[in-house]
């Protein structure tokens, strides 16, 4: 019979396993903890149709942070709001099995529970910098977890289809935008 243990005592199955839980528990818990103290309420914020008042601090943190080179400085404020209105109607668009996964993302980076460990970013999004949004892009684009792997995938896809969706991001990729008749 082979031996199929690792060499590495820190990196055994079991080691492994207890991590595995380890993560379930924590995140199972942070997600009632969020629907349970009212960070998950699924209430719209006042003028969107899916995104919530927890939502919007992330997401106006890492808006500018990728549309950065893209958009002025003094054009900003606009292609954010635009941006944000844009990825409202798309996750209004999403099956409800999409969209349950979107906002279980957007709840562990909401959460301060889950937050600071998962992100970097200890306090909230509103007083986080640029870099602080950059490392933790970074972070999840490098991690050795496929998921953290995969919601910096998500992340990236729905900003960017948000934004290159509005017809001012047009110009900047060359698109002379839709056909007309």
């Amino acid at each position: 019979m082979n031996d199929t243990t690792l060499d590495a005592p820190q990196l055994s199955r079991r080691n492994l396993l207890k991590v595995g839980l380890l993560g379930t528990a924590l995140l199972g818990t942070a997600g009632l903890t969020a629907t349970l103290s009212g960070c998950s309420a699924s209430t719209p914020a006042n003028g969107y149709l899916i995104l919530r008042s927890s939502d919007l601090p992330f997401l106006r943190a890492l808006i500018p942070v990728m549309l950065d080179g893209a958009v002025s400085a003094e054009q900003m404020p606009q292609a954010i709001d635009g941006t944000l209105k844009s990825l409202d109607t798309s996750l209004a668009h999403l099956s409800p099995e999409m969209l349950k996964l979107t906002v279980q993302l957007f709840d562990v980076l909401a959460l301060p529970i889950t937050r600071g460990p998962l992100t970097g970013v200890w306090g909230s999004w509103d007083n986080a910098s640029a870099d602080d949004v950059r490392n933790f892009l970074a972070r999840w684009q490098n991690s050795s977890l496929s998921l953290l792997r995969m919601g910096h995938a998500s992340l990236l896809q729905l900003v960017m289809m948000a934004w290159y969706s509005r017809s001012e991001a047009w110009a900047h990729c060359g698109y002379p935008g839709p056909p007309t008749v």
